[in-house]
């Protein structure tokens, strides 16, 4: 009883933070951003071994400033984030511009559905919004499930508040199967972490051997849809822009891993660009290769 009216209590407090402007959203951000990086260190520890695995030519200092500039960013998105519990769809459209949505449209004309990837970078969670008001045909979103069901509720109620689908990893495949007579665009996160017994593949990934789900290149396959990757980039602060890149037409004709690969690799370009907007404090590389041995 008293844990969940705790759980009520921070959802309450995360919907009155979501009700107020966007320029005192920052103003609490910078506040937040000095306790995670000055006062608690909130894995730093983490950040600090995955930017040296990830860049061991740059320099100490280099680093520092990477790391720096990504707490104040981290701040800035956990902030965001709880705005869109309440964001409407004008301000979704105004902070988010697409450059080419024809990309999809002209896949859909086509006759074909469309995989599309994204990493953990920019505001992955403001780019999926703005994608739930694109198009008519069917907007599957895939979620990793939470532990916690009461937060998990609340993610899938934010995230398909404008008409997506939401669909968890596991029945993904079950799901596109029962749409195959409809036109979908399905997006999935390309650089989340199997759990060790569902590695199946690593590839090179920021200097170092990775794990990766093979689900976009399965499903892509399977389904004969087109790959596209979303490239999510903060153009200001509270400002983003998404654009479509095509990576594969013809999926049924590419080689094993091909897929995953390429999708992997334009995520390392995007990141190696402006690396203080990716994910650096999550654990990515728990697992090596020698581990599955």
């Amino acid at each position: 009883m008293i844990k969940k009216a705790f759980f009520v209590f921070i959802l309450g407090l995360a919907y009155l933070i979501s009700l107020l402007p966007f320029w005192l959203i920052y103003i609490i951000a910078d506040g937040i951003y000095i306790i995670l990086y000055y006062i608690t260190g909130y894995r730093r520890k983490v950040v600090d071994e995955n930017l040296l695995h990830a860049f061991p030519e740059k320099s100490d200092e280099e680093r520092q400033i990477i790391s720096k500039k990504y707490y104040h960013y981290l701040a800035d998105l956990l902030l965001e984030s709880t705005k869109l519990l309440t964001i409407s769809k004008r301000e979704v459209m105004k902070r988010v511009h697409v450059t080419n949505p024809e990309l999809i449209t002209d896949a859909f004309n086509e006759g074909k559905s469309v995989i599309g990837v994204l990493g953990h970078y920019g505001n992955w969670e403001m780019g999926a919004l703005r994608f739930s008001q694109l198009f008519n045909e069917r907007r599957v979103i895939v979620y990793k499930p939470l532990s916690n069901k009461f937060f998990d509720n609340v993610c899938i109620h934010m995230r398909s508040r404008f008409g997506a689908t939401l669909v968890s990893m596991k029945s993904t495949m079950r799901r596109l199967i029962e749409y195959k007579n409809e036109r979908t665009v399905t997006v999935l996160v390309g650089d989340q972490t199997p759990a060790k017994p569902e590695i199946q593949y690593f590839t090179e990934f920021l200097n170092q051997p990775t794990a990766v789900f093979l689900g976009v290149e399965k499903l892509a396959k399977y389904t004969n849809s087109a790959v596209v990757f979303c490239d999510v980039r903060r153009i200001k602060r509270g400002y983003y822009e998404c654009s479509f890149k095509s990576l594969f037409t013809e999926p049924k004709l590419t080689a094993n891993y091909e897929i995953t690969n390429a999708h992997v690799k334009y995520l390392e370009n995007v990141i190696r660009e402006e690396p203080q907007y990716w994910l650096w404090s999550h654990r990515r590389w728990k697992f090596k290769p020698e581990d599955l041995n």
